[in-house]
């Protein structure tokens, strides 16, 4: 199995005639940390994985949709660490199981399907799923250890950058990103949930006090309809972006995170000598999920 590889990231100048001469655009490339645990998935999990092997647990259990980039990389990186995982999936099980399950299955998760009610019960899945030797993680790596391990990213970002921007689900990522931010960063989180109203909630839940005093702001207009929906318009950009600067998007966060960037410089909302870095969080498995042809890259 492939071990994590610091040395595959690398930061990605994004150039386009749409951007003032004193706005400069970066991407970190963390989609090219590994094939499977790629992107912002690693370090949301490593401090987790770590508490449950000083903790002496042998198995692993955690939550996510059908299509969960989360699901995939945790089954993985179980297996790289010598532990059992569960998975408790969100609603039916599918009539013909998806790229997403199939991948988890063959990483040795052991799936279970719940219905959406009682998805939303964590207590009573623990309850029902769990065991001594049990250690659960939220969906999307949320906790303060997922947290922290986000703040490792700043080891490709210097002072120099005055923004710094991601797209938001869970917020642990977002969380992340503030706590490792100097005074004078500006971190952005680009939403991909429709009316999703709590976020500064569960992100502050991640946060101490000097922490919350950071610049940071969430913009939910790029949504595309909600999780995971990716309409024409956005299908069609997202081509267009690596052919103009060979990036491979995903249709859940990515290309939104990047659509929203450009229209953002193209609304002036990054003032003069500005220096952003946008973090890839990966999850390109995630476009398997359409049908073969329907991207110009793999």
């Amino acid at each position: 199995m492939p071990s994590i590889d610091y040395n595959n990231v690398f930061v990605q100048p994004i150039t386009s005639n749409i951007f003032p001469t004193t706005v400069q655009l970066y991407v970190l490339r963390l989609d090219k940390l590994h094939p499977i645990v790629s992107g912002n998935k690693w370090f949301k999990l490593k401090h987790q994985l770590e508490d449950a092997i000083v903790k002496k647990h042998t198995t692993v259990a955690t939550f996510g949709g059908a299509y969960s980039n989360h699901i995939v990389a945790t089954a993985y990186a179980c297996k790289m660490l010598g532990l059992q995982s569960i998975g408790i999936i969100r609603g039916d099980e599918p009539k013909q199981t998806n790229n997403t399950l199939l991948a988890a299955q063959k990483y040795g998760m052991d799936l279970h399907f719940v219905t959406r009610f009682m998805y939303d019960d964590k207590q009573l899945i623990q309850q029902t799923f769990s065991s001594a030797n049990c250690y659960w993680i939220n969906e999307g790596g949320y906790s303060i250890l997922g947290a922290d391990g986000v703040k490792e990213m700043y080891q490709w970002i210097d002072e120099s950058y005055t923004h710094i921007v991601s797209a938001v689900g869970t917020g642990t990522m977002l969380a992340g990103l503030i706590k490792g931010a100097v005074p004078s960063q500006k971190v952005v989180g680009i939403s991909v949930l429709k009316g999703h109203n709590y976020w500064r909630d569960e992100v502050e839940y991640l946060l101490n006090e000097a922490e919350k005093s950071k610049q940071f702001e969430l913009i939910s207009n790029y949504h595309f309809g909600g999780y995971a929906k990716h309409p024409k318009e956005l299908i069609n950009w997202m081509n267009d972006f690596y052919q103009n600067h060979q990036l491979p998007t995903d249709i859940v966060y990515t290309s939104k995170l990047l659509y929203g960037i450009f229209d953002l410089v193209k609304q002036n909302y990054f003032p003069p000598n500005s220096k952003i870095m946008a973090i890839h969080s990966g999850g390109l498995q995630g476009n398997l999920s359409l049908p073969q042809g329907t991207f110009v890259f793999d």
